[in-house]
């Protein structure tokens, strides 16, 4: 049997409180508290659930001090800039911090970092962002030079690739011309097998 939600419990304990059954019979019956059914026959919603209020932290002594240390870092050079190592050095030496772990630290300088950057009006750090490719559908084409030995002698001939951007298989061809002549018809049938085979 799937569990009830708190709703539905609370509309099951009103319908059987209308058919007759008392407060204990209806608590025995759900699994829940007296002051459970209470609220229910009061109010047909929950109440909220409360927020517990924030946990202290044995690092709240010490987050000034790192927020200083990474305002500072808005205008140092990047070599110069704390990383989160230096700043639990600096902790430990300079405001004899103990008892607090390494992770701990690290943690409140990823997470405070960008939030200062935001504070202070700077935009956030630009962070490079996946391609996505559907199969079959976008490849890149290009032409290049390349010398071969042919009877002998080094020609320049044009080499001809094409790569499909989901699953990078490529198909490469080799021709004395760049020109449209040199695309033909065996060429583009083995280009829409491949984008069929390898999507």
């Amino acid at each position: 049997m799937a569990r009830m939600t708190r709703v539905e419990i609370y509309a099951a304990i009103r319908r059987d409180s209308r058919a007759g059954l008392g407060v204990r019979a209806l608590a025995r019956k759900y699994g829940v508290h007296r002051r459970t059914v209470r609220e229910a026959l009061t109010s047909p919603w929950p109440q909220p659930r409360k927020k517990p209020p924030p946990r202290r932290s044995r690092l709240d002594a010490f987050k000034r001090a790192i927020d200083q240390m990474l305002r500072e870092d808005l205008n140092a050079p990047r070599n110069q800039r704390h990383t989160s190592g230096r700043i639990y050095d600096r902790l430990i030496a300079e405001h004899d911090m103990e008892g607090i772990s390494y992770s701990t630290v690290c943690g409140y300088v990823a997470w405070r970092r960008p939030e200062i950057r935001v504070q202070a009006g700077r935009p956030p750090r630009e962070v490079p962002i996946d391609q996505e490719h559907r199969p079959g559908v976008d490849a890149q084409v290009d032409f290049g030079d390349v010398v071969v030995n042919l009877a002998g002698k080094p020609t320049v001939c044009y080499l001809f690739v094409f790569r499909l951007s989901y699953s990078g298989k490529a198909v490469h061809r080799v021709s004395l011309s760049c020109g449209q002549e040199a695309f033909h018809g065996r060429t583009r049938a083995r280009l829409q097998r491949a984008r069929w085979l390898y999507g």
